[in-house]
């Protein structure tokens, strides 16, 4: 099976791992990724340069999150930004989230980039 490929973007040397035992608060934009490596908004975002509220979302590693996420944040230290490139069998799987046409939606065996930022 494909692992998640993290892609930091923003290093935070001296910050503290990730960790399954905390609750963590992250600006976060979803994208469905190509297969040529082209990003497409899927409509779910936290930040207000995405017409969001700017509010973090909030999460736990290991607890409700697609596999993906928690093992892509877990490869992070707080403070840092970074991309994590989720294949579908990491994700939604055979699963469509959301509404075609909606202001947001995720296709069946989609693969998936978030854009996130573990805050400190």
């Amino acid at each position: 099976m494909t692992d998640v490929r993290v892609e930091i973007k923003k290093a935070e040397p001296n910050g503290a791992p990730v960790t399954t035992a905390k609750r963590y608060r992250a600006q976060v934009t979803l994208y469905i990724e190509g297969k040529d490596g082209s990003l497409k908004p899927s409509g779910w975002s936290t930040r207000k340069e995405h017409g969001a509220d700017d509010k973090p979302f909030e999460f736990q590693p290991g607890k409700n999150l697609i596999e993906g996420w928690s093992r892509g944040v877990l490869q992070m230290k707080q403070g840092e930004r970074a991309l994590l490139h989720v294949p579908a069998a990491l994700g939604y799987k055979d699963q469509a989230v959301g509404q075609p046409g909606g202001t947001f939606y995720v296709p069946a065996n989609a693969d998936l980039c978030f854009d996130i930022e573990v805050l400190k």
